[in-house]
């Protein structure tokens, strides 16, 4: 109880001292009067509630609530979460360097870094966590089993592991390190000499790893092009995406601007020094999860008509966000501005500040889409992202093949293949036999693995609608959906086969023979090598006289 009253004098000096700011307007006396109600409701509810009340989750859950009204990106970061929100922006924390996913009965290792302390002290993707220190993880999410695996450097944390291949379960003590998450995880020279860079994120040393990959490859061999490959960015530092953006583009040229309310804060960002090359044809692929200072690389890229952009339209985020130190070492950040690209549109999707009387959000209407043009003239549009050069749909994933993925088939096979086989093919090379993937569908059956078609959905609804005689046909038409489903194993082969070979590299080569495997069979990167094999149809591109 005392420590609820301190809380509550605490708010009362805050509040207080909230009324003896200057109030200028209209807005501030709503403010203050808010603030008032805000804090006597509290009141009574320390003085009259009948339990006890957590006022410090309370008033956090409020914030929150109050805060998502706002847009997705004004967060309250209270001090027990600044570790989290300082590895969202330098890419560093301390821990054993393992992805988990909560189960019913324990936490899965779903992916190892490589030379990181889980790989070291042996363990492996698929073991099962039962115990962290002696408490069961039974009991927790996938946030708080990552909190309490993270810790400081050179700290101790006892696991307690179950292994489908060993008889008994068994603890591991693992010593902490500072955990490193590479943005570049992979580059390599492909095809063609053609040099792949994959960028995963815009943290701190983001344009530091694509510059040092970036000279490594062009100084291995003389390159035909470059594929800078942001599909799946969810951004980052605007600093970092200015940078990249300056490696292949002249010293003094505008990058991006941000205009907010505050007059005073709107700042123009231009590359600041030479180059390191302005002639290699480039090829930026995005997806429509790449968002933020990828879209400003992928659409200042396309402004300067420096690289043709190729892939789906991206996510649509140009809202810029900065942080303002609150009391008890606490952080808000929050949404100051939108940024503007070289030719001057704004590619925010969703309008927060005019929201539907349902309290949704809408998208730019079409009539409120303004027309851009680039350096050379090519018409661009703002209102929802970046629309690339070459648009290539997103293959369909199967509803089998999302089963299996959804349901752990896949996952749960790989891990005992990995089991059974110690060493495979280079990533780029490896692939599974067809008898390999009968034992796949031998091992699907043995978890009785099953799935549900919209067909299925459908028979369901209708099957009591109808009289016996149309329920036997009924029947007899969901027995055949079901062979039909079984026969799907065989039509959709390739889809899954891929995917599986996918899991299964990853297991030997980590997130870096992930992305190597992959290669083989993006439909973007073909078609990344028909462009540069073209390179009139390129210049074309950037030119504006070919129209896609």
């Amino acid at each position: 109880m005392k420590k609820t009253r301190t809380f509550i004098v605490i708010f009362m000096i805050f509040l207080s001292s909230i009324t003896f700011l200057s109030f200028d307007d209209n807005n501030d006396f709503e403010l203050s009067k808010n603030l008032d109600i805000y804090y006597t409701l509290i009141r009574e509810l320390n003085l009259f509630y009948v339990d006890e009340i957590d006022f410090g989750a309370l008033v956090e859950e409020s914030i929150n609530k109050m805060l998502i009204s706002l847009d997705p990106y004004t967060n309250y970061i209270p001090e027990s979460r600044i570790e989290d929100y300082k590895f969202v922006t330098t890419g560093e924390y301390g821990g054993i360097g393992a992805s988990v996913r909560e189960e019913k009965d324990g936490i899965i290792i779903t992916e190892l870094y490589k030379d990181a302390p889980a790989m070291k002290y042996g363990l492996k993707t698929g073991d099962k966590i039962l115990e962290i220190d002696g408490k069961s993880t039974k009991k927790n999410d996938n946030y708080d089993i990552s909190k309490i695996l993270k810790g400081q450097v050179g700290t101790e944390v006892e696991l307690l592991i179950e292994r489908h291949t060993a008889e008994k379960v068994f603890t591991k003590k693992i010593l902490r390190e500072k955990i490193v998450i590479d943005c570049v995880p992979y580059y390599n020279i492909i095809r063609d000499s053609l040099a792949y860079i994959k960028l995963t994120n815009f943290m701190g040393p983001a344009a530091a790893s694509v510059g040092d990959a970036f000279k490594k490859l062009r100084d291995s061999i003389k390159l035909k092009g470059l594929i800078l490959d942001l599909r799946g960015n969810p951004g980052g530092l605007l600093n970092e995406a200015v940078k990249i953006v300056n490696f292949f583009v002249e010293k003094g040229q505008e990058v991006v601007s941000t205009k907010g309310r505050i007059k005073s804060w709107n700042k123009k960002y231009f590359t600041m020094i030479e180059p390191i090359d302005t002639i290699i044809p480039i090829i930026v692929l995005i997806n429509n999860n790449s968002a933020s200072a990828s879209e400003i690389v992928a659409g200042a890229m396309q402004d300067l008509d420096r690289a043709v952009v190729m892939g789906e339209k991206s996510y649509g985020k140009g809202l810029v966000q900065n942080t303002r130190e609150l009391t008890y070492n606490s952080i808000l950040k929050l949404t100051i501005a939108k940024y503007y690209i070289p030719s001057g549109r704004c590619i925010q999707t969703l309008d927060y500040s005019h929201r539907n009387a349902d309290g949704s959000v809408g998208k730019v209407p079409d009539s409120l889409i303004s027309e851009f043009k680039t350096k050379n003239g090519r018409l661009v549009y703002d209102g929802g992202g970046i629309d690339p050069d070459i648009k290539i749909e997103e293959i369909k994933m199967e509803e089998l093949t999302m089963a299996l993925l959804n349901k752990n088939i896949i996952f749960d096979y790989a891990t005992e293949f990995a089991s059974k086989n110690k060493k495979i093919k280079d990533a780029k090379d490896f692939t599974i036999t067809d008898e390999d993937y009968k034992n796949f569908m031998d091992f699907a059956k043995s978890k009785n693995f099953s799935y549900e078609t919209e067909l299925d959905k459908l028979l369901k609804m209708t099957m009591n609608k109808y009289d016996e005689d149309i329920k036997k046909e009924l029947s007899i038409l969901q027995k055949k959906i079901e062979i039909k489903k079984e026969e799907n194993f065989l039509s959709f082969k390739e889809q899954i086969k891929k995917i599986i070979e996918n899991e299964i590299v990853s297991r030997f080569y980590f997130q870096n023979g992930r992305i190597e495997a992959s290669l083989s069979f993006d439909k973007d990167i073909k078609k990344s090598y028909e462009i540069f094999n073209n390179l009139e149809s390129y210049k074309n591109i950037l030119s504006g006289k070919n129209k896609n």
